[in-house]
């Protein structure tokens, strides 16, 4: 299929363009460049730097490309930064991905592959986290995302729109090659800010409370390999064949991985010591967050084939030491 990747410049984004080039999929590539990285989309596809939220350009783009599905990766994604600027974030996140959905509508363009997050669930009381959880977001960021999952219930039951949400547990990782990779700014998250602290780029690595309900007492998280994602975002075109298709997944290796975890993955990969400060708790950071991803696995035959984070932290490493300044 002809695909637009809106925000495929971007971490995940970008590696999704990769794998449906791969897979024998056109993608074409549409991002404002706010985030991503010219640079990580090869220069023989498509590219048309443009906002998902104007309606015309995207409406143009849609038709004059023959587009057959759009995936939507373009969310702002700072969970701090929504709550102290939740303007920003129902803008892009919510209003823009309105605009994007009505010109897909207008377009004639009815599947469409949508980013969400494990965010929308907030501090479930039930591990591992499975997609019958109820969905009570903590922040505007997690809220924003749910809010698209409403509208896009509503666009297949009176349109037709066929779709599937991905819930994402902590995306991580980097290309085989290490061609492309993880280019935050500012980046928050762990693996990057840990192998930074490994090299020197930091002055040390903040370990936020120590006295978690869990083995090490330190929180548990899910990560999953970026090229893991990507293959799942294709595994599901098949479904979205069906009129009004409406597929929600949660994508995770369902093995929880704590702080500690990672910084000795961190120095056994790249045989440095990891200088390290302990710090109280941050508000609103849950002990464990862990997927449940089974329902991928039994309907649409997907699994994280990078279970190990080791192996997670050794593509991280292969990217990161040899783009010291990433893109740059």
């Amino acid at each position: 299929m002809k695909v637009l990747v809106v925000g495929g410049a971007g971490y995940i984004g970008s590696h999704c363009v990769r794998v449906l080039e791969a897979s024998g999929h056109e993608p074409v590539v549409l991002d404002n460049l706010v985030f991503g990285h010219r640079q990580a989309v090869d220069s023989k596809i498509p590219f048309y730097e443009c906002d998902l939220g104007d309606y015309d350009k995207v409406t143009r783009i849609l038709k004059e490309e023959s587009i057959e599905l759009v995936m939507h990766f373009a969310a702002f994604a700072y969970v701090g930064e929504s709550v102290e600027h939740p303007r920003k974030y129902y803008n892009n996140n919510f209003v823009a991905t309105l605009r994007l959905l009505e010109a897909m509508l207008d377009a004639g363009v009815m599947k469409f592959v949508f980013s969400s997050t494990c965010a929308t669930y907030g501090e479930p009381d039930v591990l591992p986290m499975t997609e019958t959880l109820g969905q009570l977001p903590i922040n505007p960021y997690g809220q924003t995302k749910l809010d698209v999952e409403n509208c896009l219930k509503s666009f297949a039951h009176a349109y037709g729109l066929s779709f599937a949400a991905f819930r994402y547990f902590n995306a991580s990782g980097a290309s085989a090659d290490g061609s492309i990779g993880e280019d935050h700014s500012p980046e928050t998250h762990l693996i990057p800010l840990v192998i930074d602290a490994a090299v020197g780029r930091r002055e040390h690595i903040k370990i936020f409370g120590t006295d978690y309900p869990t083995p090490d007492g330190t929180c548990l998280r899910d990560y999953v390999h970026v090229d893991d994602l990507s293959r799942a975002h294709i595994a599901v075109f098949d479904k979205l064949n069906e009129r009004g298709a409406s597929l929600f997944y949660n994508l995770g290796t369902g093995q929880p991985t704590s702080v500690k975890d990672v910084i000795q993955a961190v120095e056994s990969v790249t045989g440095r010591t990891v200088p390290v400060v302990e710090a109280p708790r941050r508000a609103g950071d849950p002990a464990s967050l862990y997927a449940d991803a089974s329902k991928a696995k039994n309907e649409l035959g997907w699994e994280a084939e990078h279970k190990d984070i080791k192996s997670i932290i050794e593509s991280a490493w292969r990217w990161h030491s040899a783009n010291p300044e990433g893109f740059k």
